[in-house]
């Protein structure tokens, strides 16, 4: 389905999508509940019913099914994916004066959960082809203070982690995975989430497995890591007034594990049809000019939680877009050096070229799991249109 589908709408070419009452939504939370309402609802009355509204069974089944869906030891339930990354570095020892390695185009709660250890955020730049931590330049940014590096599995893509692997080892760092967009990814058989020392992701609602709110989880195979995530994450304590150390409260709640719980069921399914979404998407723009698509690298299950194109003038291409009723994104708009919160680490344009050309291009299209196929055409229609337009 290549150009040649594209032409099959021409018709309609600069109809602004309001005028023709067509609309297409970045995600669609609403299809996904549809499948799931009877099971919400019936776990809901029973937690209603049992008063088990903090931990319980509903959320020490979710830990046990998405440890065994990760193929991990341990999961721990947590109350959001920025705090996951945050007990996670906890439990890894990192603290003040150390120095941990990150992506420069990331979600800045990558970078906040390392400020709220204590420790330095270092960026570096990605690889121009997939847009992840390039390995060359870690490997050129550790010091004798790096405990850690994170690789971020954008746009639900594996990150390198084998080669980040050997880094680690040779400066006695830890790799912490951020997981938060590859829930069902993996590389060369391994999942995203299990090739760490620990892994933390995020279940916010607009993830492949999201839950009705805010919600995280910290992975490992290490019991006694676990633990810690455990206790940290309950001001601590292990036994009820009994505090070991300085923790906080970070928990997942019982209301979040069921709606969790049924959509974790459907993910490999839900995960298959993003990856046929994405599928049609490359045929269909597979013939466009000015427009970069998407690639996945050898040995990678991409769970497609985006699907990221690059274009040249962006405003005018998403404001064209707008107009016709489709939905896009940004992800991201700024690098984390260039954001006001890190501007003390004294990085400035040009620090990272490739992180830098990426967010001034870089567009997401509508992708989840219930996207109709005759939408996709007409997304492709339209973009094909705002190309020749701008």
């Amino acid at each position: 389905m290549k150009d040649a589908h594209i032409g099959e709408r021409s018709a309609l070419a600069g109809i602004p999508g309001t005028a023709l009452g067509r609309s297409v939504g970045f995600v669609d939370l609403a299809a996904q509940y549809a499948e799931i309402s009877g099971e919400v609802r019936l776990g809901l009355d029973d937690i209603f019913a049992t008063s088990a509204y903090i931990g319980g069974p509903q959320v020490s089944f979710f830990e046990r099914s998405y440890a065994d869906f990760i193929g991990v030891n341990e999961c721990v339930g947590v109350a959001n994916g920025t705090d996951a990354l945050e007990l996670a570095l906890r439990a890894a020892g990192v603290g003040p004066g150390a120095e941990v390695i990150v992506p420069a185009n990331t979600f800045i709660a990558t970078a906040e959960a390392i400020s709220r250890c204590g420790a330095t955020v270092v960026p570096v730049d990605v690889d121009n082809r997939y847009l992840l931590i390039d390995p060359e330049k870690v490997a050129e940014a550790v010091t004798e203070k790096t405990r850690a590096i994170i690789p971020v599995h954008l746009y639900g893509q594996c990150a390198f982690v084998e080669q980040l692997q050997e880094i680690a080892d040779e400066c006695g760092a830890s790799i912490i995975e951020d997981a938060a967009q590859a829930q069902g990814a993996s590389r060369f058989g391994n999942a995203a989430g299990a090739m760490g020392l620990l892994a933390a992701t995020s279940f916010y609602p607009g993830k492949n497995l999201g839950a009705a709110g805010d919600a995280g989880a910290v992975l490992t195979n290490d019991l006694d890591l676990a633990q810690k995530v455990r206790t940290i994450s309950a001001h601590g304590s292990r036994i009820k007034y009994e505090h070991e150390r300085i923790g906080f409260n970070s928990r997942l709640d019982s209301v979040q594990a069921v709606v969790l719980n049924a959509k974790l069921a459907r993910l490999k399914k839900w995960n298959a049809m993003r990856a046929k979404a994405a599928q049609r998407y490359s045929e269909m723009l597979g013939t466009l000019n000015g427009v970069v698509l998407p690639e996945s690298a050898e040995g990678n299950l991409d769970a497609w939680h985006l699907y990221v194109v690059r274009v040249q003038r962006r405003r005018e291409v998403m404001e064209y877009l707008d107009a016709a009723g489709i939905a896009t994104g940004i992800h991201y708009p700024t690098p984390i050096h260039l954001t006001e919160a890190y501007r003390s680490l004294g990085f400035g344009r040009g620090s990272f070229p490739v992180s830098e050309a990426a967010a001034q291009s870089i567009m997401s299209l509508p992708m989840h799991p219930h996207l109709a196929e005759d939408d996709q055409l007409y997304v492709c229609e339209m973009l094909d249109r705002a190309l020749g337009a701008t």
